[in-house]
């Protein structure tokens, strides 16, 4: 069971959300506003939340979402009406985990919400290291390290990271990467690997613009080079 906040400012959405996530076995709190679902983050300290884009007042999903990701891994969905790739974009460039667009069936967003959290936690058992040259990685820890010194990752960052780590000079499609990453079709979203690869090389390359590591096969997909 997982704490989950669900933060939408329409009661109708956050009553179907929440009763559905809670036969799922998740204690459920809900926020109607950004500062509503600040304080709950501050207080109850949640497993992950669930962020509608469009909420009322200066703290909206997307100020909210930067505030999150500036003081925390926290995972979170981000939930919107938009349709638009441009503003899926801009949540993942802000580290949101997954985007889900409305309308959308329950039993998705309840899959969806386990395929996070699933993800978002380190597997139980003895430590598991990687080192892929400079970087070394420690999935118990959810750690990473450059030349012995710590790196900033997300959850999603982490795990896109330990794959490619796991199998070093192999490529892989975006396709691929959503399958075995995310859990789904890159066809429900095309920027998402996109963004999370360059996200990762702002972090960890000395140049993004001419990435070392994480390099890009073009035509072909990506590697992360031993």
């Amino acid at each position: 069971m997982a704490a989950v906040l669900v933060v939408d400012d329409e009661p109708i959405v956050r009553d179907v959300v929440a009763r559905y996530l809670q036969r799922d076995g998740h204690d459920v709190s809900t926020a109607a506003t950004g500062d509503e679902a600040r304080a709950r983050i501050e207080g109850d300290g949640p497993d992950l939340v669930l962020l509608d884009i469009m909420l009322p007042g200066e703290t909206d999903g997307l100020a909210l979402c930067r505030w999150i990701r500036s003081t925390s891994d926290l995972p979170v969905i981000l939930v919107t009406a938009r349709g638009d790739e441009a503003d899926r974009i801009v949540g993942l460039e802000l580290g949101a985990d997954d985007y889900v667009t409305k309308p959308f069936s329950p039993r998705e967003l309840a899959t969806r919400v386990k395929t996070v959290l699933r993800r978002a936690r380190p597997s139980a058992g003895p430590p598991t290291r990687l080192s892929v040259g400079r970087l070394s990685l420690d999935a118990t820890k959810h750690e990473v390290l450059k030349d012995g010194r710590p790196l900033q990752l997300t959850a999603k960052e982490f795990e896109l990271l330990w794959f490619l780590a796991s199998n070093a000079n192999r490529v892989f499609s975006r396709d691929q990467l959503m399958h075995r990453v995310w859990g789904y079709s890159s066809a429900l979203d095309t920027g998402t690997v996109t963004v999370h690869v360059r996200r990762l090389r702002e972090k960890l390359e000395d140049d993004a613009s001419s990435p070392s590591l994480l390099q890009t096969v073009w035509g072909v997909g990506y590697r992360l080079r031993a």
